[in-house]
């Protein structure tokens, strides 16, 4: 009888899949190191504050899905939800505006929502994440957008449409939510209880609802484009000129609301198969609100199970599952022990190696050997003790190499 299961909106990353996830993960790091974003770690959880104040106590984030608990001192503490509000609280906790400015960062982290588990959305799920501070011109927001678009195009995920939008700035934002609440006035019964907790705090919210019926409400709502001011349009058409002097098609879409209310100016999502497997912004009073100085900033936030399982659904060619190099088959107790050695020799050097464990057959060590998918074994028995020679096998051709067993290293050229 099982005692007991993963909870549920959690999953099993298997040995069978693992190595998916490392090559993105070597992939991501590789393309963040051409941009010049080092990478940063942060606490699984952090003080509830950080996150009420960073990411709004009007978002769904904090008012649903927020993994919150008392610790043993009696403090709140929770499970990051996200990943730039931990960030921006270290680039304040340890002075990082000290660094060069721009402060280029990047990290791969498991995150936690309580939600509805379906399709590509988990209670664990993981990002890949990028954070840019001290810049104000549009271009490195361009930059940023142009990141995601490369690492995605690198892991062969073609399909992809860059949809934009400028939610402005605090001021501009004022007089849309008062336009957008003479609009949803007289549709208010109809909204979600949610919805109707935002109407006066933070109308913006409504726009981003899930629900089906908040949704059809909201169409023909005020478009936020028309309210932002001089400078929040100045610098949403600097963005898009920087994006098409980067070669980068893009479309303009006002519906791009975001669901975290640190954003201003610049927000953008990366569409594939109909949902977003990127999304991010620009967020210039973060840090501020968290109580350093004010500080302009923008990133994203990449979720990796999506991006799996579009790559799996378009049908884009991920390398072969990485091979072991070289299987010893023994024969016998001294050959046993003698492959131990000799493995463990090579893998100094590099060579992954293994054994047999289970006191197999030959046969069955074969077997065994091109499951593991070996590129090459050996039989090691009593007369190659004795000759101190072998015959490497190469699996996939048949062709058979003799070495000496005291420079086998040699063979895989170590």
């Amino acid at each position: 009888m099982l005692i007991t299961k993963a909870p549920k909106g959690t999953q099993d990353l298997l040995p069978s899949d693992s190595w998916k996830w490392q090559y993105l993960e070597k992939s991501f790091d590789e393309i963040c190191r051409v941009f010049g974003y080092r990478q940063i770690r942060f606490p699984t959880f952090e003080h509830t504050e950080l996150f009420l104040r960073g990411v709004g106590d009007t978002t769904d984030i904090v008012q649903k899905q927020m993994y919150t608990f008392n610790d043993k001192g009696g403090r709140s503490v929770t499970l990051r939800p996200e990943g730039t509000a931990s960030v921006a609280r270290s680039y304040v906790e340890n002075s990082l505006f000290q660094y060069p400015l721009p402060l280029k960062m990047y990290y791969t982290v498991p995150c936690f929502r309580y939600e509805k588990s379906q399709k590509g959305r988990l209670r664990e799920f993981h990002q890949f994440g990028v954070e840019a501070f001290g810049a104000t011109g549009p271009e490195i927001d361009a930059e940023v957008t142009s990141l995601a678009v490369a690492f995605l195009k690198s892991v062969g995920l073609d399909d992809i449409e860059v949809s934009i939008n400028s939610i402005g700035c605090p001021e501009c934002r004022a007089k849309y939510n008062e336009a957008l609440k003479e609009f949803l006035r007289p549709k208010l019964d109809g909204l979600c209880d949610t919805c109707k907790s935002r109407f006066e705090r933070n109308p913006l919210r409504i726009l981003d609802c899930k629900s089906e019926e908040c949704n059809r409400i909201c169409s023909g709502a005020p478009r936020l484009l028309d309210y932002i001011c001089d400078d929040c349009r100045q610098h949403f058409e600097g963005y898009k000129k920087s994006l098409e002097n980067l070669g980068i098609s893009y479309k303009v879409d006002d519906s791009v609301v975001r669901g975290l209310d640190y954003y201003t100016k610049t927000v953008f999502e990366i569409i594939s198969g109909g949902f977003a497997v990127c999304g991010g912004g620009r967020y210039d009073g973060l840090i501020e609100e968290i109580g350093g100085d004010s500080t302009p900033a923008v990133g994203f936030g990449l979720g990796i199970e999506r991006l799996l399982l579009r790559l799996q659904e378009s049908g884009a060619k991920m390398p072969q599952k990485p091979v072991i190099d070289f299987y010893i088959v023994s024969m016998g107790e001294a050959a046993y022990k003698r492959a131990q050695e000799m493995a463990y020799k090579l893998r100094q050097k590099g060579v992954s190696c293994d054994v047999d464990f289970m006191h197999r057959s030959l046969k069955a060590q074969m077997k065994y050997a091109d499951k593991l998918g070996a590129t090459y074994t050996m039989v090691l028995g009593e007369d190659e003790i004795a000759s101190g020679k072998g015959r490497i096998k190469n699996m996939a051709t048949g062709e058979q190499n003799e070495v000496s067993l005291e420079e086998l290293h040699s063979f895989f050229g170590r």
